[in-house]
Formats: structure tokens, C-alpha cells, sequence
């Protein structure tokens, strides 16, 4: 019998061993795909299917069938030839008994012209378009009808492939599916199946046999489906194997720092310093951190909060906790505008009380970065605020207890592991996002991490009113922004691109910049300008002058989507609005609201807009609820903004898997992990080789323990 690392060994066989690729080719998918090996082939998957069994009238192909590729057959009419040069192009003319079309070729013209043979029959595929109503398709796929018919296709359904320009130049469609043809004659019987019997009976899965060949030649829509499942719960699996061991074996050591007293510092705050008072939200999230520093765990929490919930108040309670016990405690903020806000922020609420805070930016100037980095070594500084300068190795702490990590999925994982290197000992994490996820799908998402939510807004708060415009309103725009300025209040601009581009149609931050200064042109009326492209400095000048009043208008990009708080803000106008995510959206809506006075949203678009994009217009119109938003998101996008940020977050090379659409797929795979691992924590039993080898897969980059990094 052969191993099952045996069959694994033979999957990490190089590409170019396939037939239709060799050496140029193997290169060509190493560069543009990162397919090296044939089990990398076997898991690049078709991103959509084609019906080959379907065969067309050309009279059937209109305009507004919505068609994306067809077949027909048809016979050579003529040929022709216009333009010269690098313009020139050839055409074949095609007819059917319903009606005719054009065939047309920019490039390969004098290897087509060869094979078009005018009165022949042909089966033509390709991408349907129309030029002054009549049918038209660029570089289409030919064959004769006598190759058609002698032809054995694997599936009536063809998978299209993901793939780039590059390659498909030199492959295209039919190329990238036969290579696909090509591969599985050499590793059908050679692919072993990771999972017992016992545990695909209990899931109802198919064989990973079956589920490769249906995914990638799907002999009906519901193998199809089937194969989609398990594909996804085998890498869902192996990250949950993952995250779940760790989570075990962090559970099974007390090597947590205690936090057994309540203190001076902690007391005095809240008795005397509070802002305003707790919500009931806020307490019970204080409660349960407070819960996990006494266990004698290290603590691993995500905190979850709405945009100006009053996390940065939960997590100062937490750092004085640290204080209070004798330890040190940090905050990570991703951008220097927001771990300066933090410093402002904290150090305002703690004046007066014998708690000393610093910050150190990758922008410190020598005497603030000496001053911090020589107060922490000491212990003399309790509480350092900073951005990913925090983990250079020039940091070092005297007895850091407690890390909080605010917008975290802005930080690669890599950065932030380096902060579990500054303590012999791991210390507490909380990390916390604006980003509102779904209660369910965070518990499941975030495996190793357990979730607090704040869904309380502090009492006060007036709910933003929000609106869509077309740019048809833009005089009326500008007449309530003169108003809201006139009672004094301020306004953000915020735009999606800092210049004007080629490649996409919207409306940019210089252009936009000088049309405010030609509307505005009273000197009372001072408009600053930030993006990420200016120096540090000149950024740090503008933000204060709109802080201070000076600036009656901001005029931004993104970069201030979070940590920038100025209650005079009343007004916030989002440019090219369809360009951002509803996550984003919510974010930049969130910088206005921050005082007592009523505060707007106005959401400015085109005239054309997808569906898609009208619909999270729409919603951020209806409510200002980031987990409704969240849900909606969900379901519009799946994996929307959230799955970027957990690929770059987790670490983990997820081929067709998406965690926050499969939510369902996900929650059964911890479930089947959980259950795996109490029964045999190693995956050692016989029969568990595969299980092991799916679990090493999928264990994150360069050994570092992912799932314990939040």
C-alpha cells in the first residue's frame, strides 16, 4: 500500500513534467501564478464554469442576453483585412441559417489566416460583443466541426481559470483547461484522502478524489456544489487544527501575568476622572477583562465597538489595571494621526495623576524618542503609546504586562508577533477594531481570541443623518457646507484618490482641493489639505490647524478614516463614494457626531452605479448600526473588506475557501476540529497521518504561532 506522504511527495512534482507545459510555460505560471508544483495545478481552481454542451443560433446571441461566452457554429463566408501596421486586423465572416457575425483578429494573423478556410463549418467560443448591432467576437476559439465532433471533453462544463494578461497571451482559455485535462491523467490515482471515513460519514462529504475531479470537470451542478463544500472544509480544517491546538495548549499552561488588585490608579480614574459615565456595555467588557487577569491565563480578547463606542476608554481602564500590579502596558495604533490622538487623548484624562505616558512614532524627534525608549527600560513610563515603532528592537521594556492593539487588521501579522519578543513571558492581549463583525462569525473567525462587544453608544449622541447625491446637486452641496461653516462648524472632504488617474474615473483630491479654494475664496474660509503622500510634518500642520479651528474645511483622503476626533466636525462629504467599502464608509461617517450638534453625511456619486454599489449606498442612508452594516456587507459582498484583512491576518494560503461567506462551513469545521483534538490532541492515532499533514499546511509563515497573535 502506498503512504500517504508518499502521494503527498508526488503532488510536489514540478509543472513542467505535464504535458503542454515544459521549462518556459513552468516559468511563466512560477512568475504570474505561483504554480510550481502539480498539486499547486490541481488546487488552482476554475472561478466560474462555462456550458459546452450548449451550442447557439447566432440570432439567439443579442445585445441584452447577458452572455458571457457562447458557441456557435457557422460557416466561413469571406474573409478581409483593414489597417496597416500594428492596426491591422483580420476578419472572418460567419453565417448560420438565422443570421451572421464577424470573427476578428489584432493579433496571430498570419497563424489564423492559415487556418480559416473560406465555406468550411466551424464551432466558434468566445466572448460575445456588438458593433452597430451586429454580432462581434474578438480572438474566439476555433475549431472544425470534424475536430468537435471527435473531441472528448472531461465535463459539458468548461472552468474558466483565474489568470493574468501575461498569461493569457500564451495559453488562454483553452490552454489553461487543457493543461487541467493533461494534469489529472497523471494524479487521479494518486490523490490519498486526508480525512477518515468516520469523519467524512459524519459531515456527509464526498471523497477528495471525487471533489477534485467535479470541481475542476463538474459532471452536474450538484457534484459540483458537493465538491465546493468539502474543497472548503478541508482548508477551513486545517486552519481550525491550527488554531484550536494552540488554543489548547495556551489554556493548559497558567503562564498568564495575575492582575489580582484593583489599585490607586485604576480607583482614582474612574472615582474622579471619568468623562462621562460607563455605559452598561463598557462595564461588562471592563468586567471581563478584568475576569481574565485573574485566572492566571495570558489573555487573548478582541474587542469589538461600534465607531465611538468608547473602546479607547475601556482599554486605559485595562492599562491601569497593568499599572496598578506592578507592570507596564503599551498601545499600538497603525498611523502616526492616530497613536498621536491616543497620546493626546490618554494624557488629557490621566492630568494630575502619577501615571506617566509617552509615545514614540517612526516621526519622533531625538529628545521624545530618548525620553521614551529610556522610560520604559527604567519602568519609570507606565504607559508607552506608539505606532509599529513600538516593535523595533530598540523597545525595551522593564516589565511589559499588557498590550493593546487598536485597528489591528491594519497591522501585517509579522508585526504584530514581534511584540510577544519584548517579555520572556507572553503578556495580556487585547486587541480591539471599529470594524463591526458579526457576533457569530467573530467567535468562529476568531477561534483562538475570545470576543467582548460594545453596543452601546455614550448617552448623547445624536445619530448622523446621511445622504446620496449626484454630482447634478454639487451647488446645492456647497451651499450647506457655506451654511454649517457660517454657524461654525467644520466640514471634511474626503476623497478616494490623491491626483487624477487614467484608470479610474473619480474625482481626486487635487482637483477637488482647487474647486473648494474657487468656491470658498473668502479669506475667513481656510481649506487644509491631508493625504498619506505628504511629509509627516506638514500632515501633523494641517490636522492641527483643523483641530484648533483655524481650518474651516479638511480636505483628505482615507487617511483619515480613523483616530481623528474634532467635535466641531458637523459635516463629512465623501467623494467617488461607490469607491469605498461599507466598512470604510461607516469609518469616514464616524469622524463627524463627535459633539452635541446634529451632524451630516453626505454621500456623493455619478450618475452611473452598479447594483451593488446603490445598495450599500442605500444602507448607509437607512442606518447607522456598523453590525447591521456588517451583516448587509456580508451579504453583498461576502467577503468584503473583512477578507483582505484576514488573509493578510492570518496567514494562512486559502485557495477557495472564503471564511466570512462560508461562515456555515467554517462554524462546522471548528466544530469537527474541536472535536478531533479532544479525542486525540497529537493526531497521533493511526489513520490520523492526514489530518496531521493537513494541519501542517495550513500552520501559518515561518513557523511563527499565528493563532495566538489576535
Amino acid at each position: 500500500k502506498t503512504s500517504y506522504i508518499c502521494l503527498v511527495d508526488y503532488l510536489d512534482s514540478d509543472i513542467k513534467y505535464v504535458s503542454g507545459v515544459g521549462e518556459v510555460r513552468a516559468k511563466l505560471l512560477e512568475r504570474e501564478l505561483g504554480i510550481r508544483t502539480l498539486g499547486d495545478m490541481l488546487r488552482h481552481f476554475p472561478f466560474r464554469y462555462i456550458d459546452r454542451t450548449r451550442i447557439y443560433r447566432i440570432a439567439e446571441i443579442t445585445d441584452g442576453a447577458g452572455l458571457a461566452y457562447v458557441q456557435f457554429r457557422a460557416r466561413v463566408t469571406g474573409v478581409g483585412y483593414a489597417g496597416e501596421g500594428r492596426r491591422r486586423r483580420f476578419t472572418a465572416y460567419v453565417q448560420d441559417p438565422s443570421g451572421s457575425a464577424e470573427l476578428v483578429w489584432f493579433q496571430g494573423i498570419k497563424w489564423i489566416e492559415k487556418r480559416v478556410e473560406v465555406g468550411r463549418e466551424y464551432l466558434v467560443f468566445g466572448r460575445p460583443s456588438f458593433y452597430r448591432g451586429t454580432l462581434s467576437m474578438a480572438h474566439p476559439e476555433l475549431e472544425t466541426m470534424e475536430q468537435a465532433l471527435s473531441r472528448k471533453a472531461e465535463s459539458g462544463m468548461q472552468g474558466i481559470y483565474p489568470s493574468t494578461e501575461k498569461l493569457s497571451n500564451q495559453l488562454g482559455t483553452k490552454g489553461m483547461y487543457q493543461i487541467v485535462c493533461n494534469l489529472w491523467r497523471l494524479v487521479r490515482d494518486r490523490i490519498s484522502d486526508p480525512l477518515p471515513e468516520s469523519l467524512r460519514t459524519q459531515y456527509g462529504l464526498i471523497p477528495l478524489r471525487e471533489a477534485f475531479y467535479n470541481i475542476h470537470f463538474p459532471q452536474s451542478q450538484e457534484l459540483l456544489r458537493q465538491a465546493q463544500y468539502r474543497l472548503k472544509f478541508d482548508e477551513l480544517l486545517g486552519v481550525q487544527l491550527n488554531v484550536q491546538s494552540r488554543r489548547t495548549a495556551r489554556l493548559a499552561k497558567s503562564d498568564g501575568f495575575l492582575f489580582p488588585k484593583v489599585g490607586e490608579a485604576f480607583n482614582t480614574f474612574y472615582n474622579r476622572k471619568l468623562p462621562f459615565p460607563l455605559t452598561g456595555a463598557q462595564k461588562r467588557v471592563v468586567r471581563e477583562i478584568r475576569q481574565d487577569t485573574v485566572t492566571g491565563f495570558q489573555m487573548n480578547r478582541l474587542l469589538q465597538g461600534d465607531v465611538g463606542s468608547g473602546k479607547t476608554l475601556v482599554a486605559l481602564l485595562s492599562m491601569l489595571l497593568a499599572v496598578d500590579n506592578g507592570f507596564q502596558a503599551c498601545m499600538m495604533a497603525p498611523t502616526e494621526i492616530l497613536a498621536r490622538q491616543h497620546f493626546a487623548t490618554i494624557t488629557r484624562m490621566l492630568d494630575g495623576m502619577p501615571v506617566r505616558v509617552a509615545v514614540l512614532t517612526g516621526a519622533s524627534k531625538a529628545a521624545e524618542c530618548r525620553a521614551a525608549l529610556e522610560g520604559i527600560a527604567s519602568g519609570e513610563v507606565s504607559i508607552l503609546i506608539g505606532t509599529h515603532a513600538l516593535i523595533e528592537d530598540r523597545v525595551r521594556f522593564a516589565n511589559l504586562g499588557l498590550v493593546v492593539i487598536d485597528e489591528q487588521h491594519r497591522f501585517g501579522v509579522e508585526q504584530r508577533a514581534r511584540l510577544w519578543t519584548k517579555n520572556a513571558q507572553p503578556p495580556h492581549i487585547l486587541v480591539m477594531t471599529a470594524t463591526p463583525i458579526p457576533r457569530t462569525l467573530a467567535m468562529t473567525l476568531y477561534g483562538d481570541l475570545d470576543v467582548s462587544v460594545i453596543d452601546e453608544l455614550p448617552p448623547g449622541r445624536r445619530p448622523i443623518r446621511t445622504f446620496h447625491y449626484t454630482d447634478a446637486a454639487r451647488l446645492k452641496l456647497f451651499g450647506f457646507m457655506r451654511q454649517q461653516i457660517r454657524q461654525g462648524r467644520q466640514v471634511y472632504v474626503v476623497y478616494p484618490l490623491i491626483k487624477e488617474s487614467e484608470a479610474m474615473d473619480y474625482k481626486d483630491l487635487t482637483d477637488g482641493y482647487e474647486a473648494i479654494s474657487r468656491d470658498f475664496p473668502l479669506p475667513e474660509y481656510v481649506t487644509a489639505i491631508c493625504h498619506g503622500k505628504m511629509k509627516p510634518a506638514d500632515k501633523e500642520e494641517s490636522m492641527r490647524q483643523f483641530k484648533e479651528g483655524e481650518a474651516q474645511i479638511l480636505v483628505a483622503t482615507s487617511v483619515i478614516e480613523v483616530g481623528v476626533d474634532v467635535p466641531n466636525a458637523t459635516v463629512m462629504v465623501i467623494e467617488s463614494a461607490e469607491r469605498f467599502g461599507l466598512s470604510q464608509l461607516h469609518q469616514l461617517r464616524g469622524r463627524v457626531g463627535r459633539g452635541g450638534e446634529q451632524s451630516y453625511c453626505i454621500l456623493m456619486t455619478g450618475e452611473k452605479l452598479s447594483r451593488e454599489a446603490r445598495a450599500r449606498l442605500d444602507a448607509m442612508c437607512e442606518t447607522n448600526d456598523g453590525f447591521r452594516l456588517a451583516e448587509l456587507d456580508l451579504k453583498l459582498r461576502g467577503a468584503g473588506d473583512i477578507n483582505g484583512t484576514l488573509q493578510s491576518g492570518m496567514a494562512f494560503d486559502l485557495k477557495i475557501a472564503n471564511p466570512t461567506a462560508d461562515v456555515q462551513i467554517l462554524t462546522v469545521s471548528r466544530e469537527a476540529a474541536v472535536g478531533l483534538l479532544e479525542a486525540d490532541p497529537q493526531l497521533a492515532h493511526p489513520g490520523h497521518e492526514g489530518l496531521r499533514e493537513l494541519r501542517s499546511r495550513y500552520a501559518g509563515r515561518d513557523g511563527i504561532d499565528f493563532s495566538r497573535i489576535s
